[in-house]
């Protein structure tokens, strides 16, 4: 990302967490001459539409420059190899939703903005990478969306926006969600798991009993190694058998960040 200059600000933006907040945030539409759903394309533009204009209107220092919006690709992804059960929970898109995808991703080149999508990946690694390439470069990156996952990603150079709460998350709100620093977020939700996306965590243990144990043990590793100076039984006990369940975990949550994507945005 040779181009890249130290005073740019570049919005990363989560396209697909926008089609699904937009598509259950309006009553169905459809375009009367074919009846053609048309409610989650109408509220996607209607909410990039107005990050646009708050970001016209920004007079800061911390005015973006560039805009992406990045989208999943598929269902499936490299996790799936990892884990096959990986978000097997989950059901197809709605019926009426599928035809939608087309015409949300048209709409994006309609506002003149990078679509970004790579098959084998999610949209969340595509961030992360575009994220680090963009620091790397002395350049600011502020991720849009709403995901929790993106929650690791957290930095002195990397913010995150929330655009339903219209709200930066930093530090302090990762630590209120999660209970540690965001550079800890990852060994948490390897022991907690991810109901929504069908990671299996360690059995019995949440995000409040996984918080004090990393703020104890500092790292998911040093935790694995200490587990049998752990005081509580059960907890000692459900550790040792599961592991593995841990450390599958965190290969699942981890977001990649040297996706083999173009330089340009």
């Amino acid at each position: 990302m040779n181009s890249i200059k130290k005073t740019d600000h570049f919005y990363l933006i989560d396209g697909s967490g926008y089609i699904f907040r937009a598509y259950y945030a309006l009553p169905p539409l459809s375009r009367k001459s074919d009846g053609l759903p048309t409610g989650a394309v109408s509220g996607f533009c209607s909410m990039l539409f107005k990050l646009l204009e708050e970001s016209r209107s920004d007079d800061s220092d911390n005015k973006p420059t560039h805009f992406a919006v990045i989208f999943d690709s598929a269902r499936k992804n490299f996790r799936n190899d990892i884990y096959s059960e990986y978000k097997a929970n989950r059901t197809e898109a709605p019926e009426d939703l599928a035809p939608q995808f087309e015409y949300i991703r048209k709409s994006v080149k309609a506002f003149n903005l990078p679509s970004i999508e790579l098959i084998n990946y999610e949209a969340d690694d595509l961030i992360a990478t575009y994220a680090k390439k963009i620091i790397e470069a002395g350049a600011k990156a502020t991720v849009i969306s709403s995901d929790k996952d993106l929650m690791q990603l957290v930095s002195d150079s990397i913010r995150l926006y929330d655009p339903m709460k219209s709200k930066v998350l930093g530090e302090k709100e990762v630590i209120e969600k999660f209970g540690v620093k965001p550079n800890q977020v990852v060994d948490v939700q390897s022991l907690a798991g991810d109901s929504s996306d069908n990671i299996p965590g360690v059995p019995g243990i949440g995000i409040k009993t996984a918080s004090e144990l990393i703020n104890k043990y500092k790292t998911l590793d040093i935790l694995l190694k200490k587990a049998e100076e752990i005081p509580q039984n059960k907890r000692r006990e459900t550790l040792l058998a599961n592991k593995d369940k841990a450390l599958l975990s965190r290969k699942l949550v981890t977001l990649k960040d040297d996706v083999p994507v173009k330089d340009d945005l």
